[in-house]
Parts: structure tokens; sequence; C-alpha cells
């Protein structure tokens, strides 16, 4: 059975991201944060279908098998290849914002498709994070793009890693296709081959300073402007994206 058919005999069910290994006839016990959301939000019993993917790639139709006060097993009925992922792998740094414009940056970016993410510290950039204040919200913008991912179709989680500095990450890179949000006259998707990555660059409100700027366009990084009007920083890679994908990718 392949997902068409899961979907056609089952209609619109949950989905899921477990990350376990799937087989079929094989047995599956679900975390406790999706076992708590279908026993006692969604109230499913035993029997019910629904879709789970393993962040690899891989998803699975499975029912459940057995609720208990503590956990909640599924069984494995299906196995099928994931679907949804971009021929343009986009790794996007996002200057770290607050509070949700931060969350909705990622939310977005993994539904338009971003293949990672790096939470950059820039110099106008107003969050510094450390120590366990830092493990919490990496542990937090993770959870947000799984939660994506399962609103979204895709079976592959694309990683959001630890924040670094700009610099550190600039000296990482080595996408073909390199674009910063910054004002110029020119256009940067001017580039005549569709690349099979790139690396985009967000920075933080009020815009990259003239040293980011300096060290993005010493690592390679070319301007790209999205019109005459000056878009937050959560709304830029929304923006970006959805150019990107649309020019070189599956949009």
């Amino acid at each position: 059975m392949q997902a068409a058919d899961w979907y056609a005999a089952h209609g619109k069910m949950p989905r899921l991201y477990v990350p376990a290994t799937f087989e079929p006839g094989g047995n599956v016990t679900l975390p406790d944060g999706p076992a708590r959301h279908l026993t006692r939000v969604l109230r499913l019993g035993p029997g019910a279908p629904l879709v789970v993917f393993d962040g690899n790639g891989r998803e699975a139709g499975v029912r459940l098998a057995d609720v208990t006060r503590k956990q909640a097993t599924v069984v494995v009925e299906a196995v099928w290849p994931g679907a949804g992922e971009s021929p343009l792998a986009v790794h996007l740094g996002q200057a770290i914002s607050k509070g949700e414009r931060m969350d909705y940056a990622i939310q977005k970016a993994v539904e338009l498709g971003v293949a990672a993410i790096t939470p950059l510290y820039t110099r106008r950039g107003d969050v510094r994070l450390k120590g366990e204040r830092e493990a919490k919200k990496l542990a937090h913008w993770q959870a947000v793009a799984a939660s994506a991912c399962e609103q979204c179709g895709r079976a592959t989680l694309p990683p959001v890693h630890p924040p670094q500095t700009l610099e550190a990450w600039l000296n990482a890179r080595d996408e073909p296709l390199r674009l910063m949000l910054h004002p110029a006259t020119h256009s940067g998707l001017d580039a005549a081959d569709a690349p099979a990555a790139a690396a985009l660059l967000i920075g933080p409100e009020g815009g990259l300073a003239p040293d980011d700027v300096a060290a993005a366009e010493a690592a390679a990084f070319t301007p790209l402007t999205l019109g005459p009007r000056i878009l937050r920083t959560e709304t830029a890679p929304v923006a970006a994206l959805t150019l990107l994908q649309y020019r070189f990718g599956d949009l």
C-alpha cells in the first residue's frame, strides 16, 4: 500500500512526527507528546488510523493498538517514501528575533521547503542566549519545525542547528548560490543555471550592520533586494524563499 491508497481508504487523519524505525507488522511506542495529543486531546482509541513520519524521509500508515494512561503503541501496516522535498536545498541563516517572530520565521521556512536553519547572532541583534536558556530555546525551535512538517506533509525534518555567530556561519558556507537580504541595484537571482543548494542570510530588525554586510560579501554572498518596502525579519524569509523556490525549486 502506498500513501495515496492509505489516505483514500482512511480519509483525513492525524499526521505525527515519530523518530523511530518503521517496519510493516512492527510495533512502535509513541513519544509522550504525540501519545498525549492522540489520547487526551483527540481522544482516539484502539484501531484509529493515522500517519507517522520519521523525519528522515519515510512515512507509515499505522493504527493505535494499545492505549494506557502512561503510553500509546501503534502497529505499522504500511511504509512508503515521503514526498514534498524541494530540489533546491536552502540553508537559512536567520538572525535571532524575540518570541513568536522567530517561531513564525522557522515555521514558514519549513513550509516553504528549507533544508536547514541556523539561528544567528549578528551585531544589531538584541537576543543573546546562553547555557540552559539556549538549549531550551533550541529544543523549542526544533519542535516548531516538527509541527510545521506535520502540517505541510514533509517527511524529512530540516535540522535547526544550535545558534552561532554570523562569522562562524559564513566561514562554513560552500553553497554555489549565496544570497543576503540587502538593498542592491541588481538581482541576486540572475544565475542562469539552477543550483542544487543555496544559502540565504536574513538580518535582524534594523538590517545587517555594515560590518556584517562586508563579511557576507567577502564570503561570496550577493545582495538580494525584495522591492521598495522594508520587510520585518520574520516576513523576509517567507518572501525570499518563495522567490527562490519559484526560480530554482518546485513552486
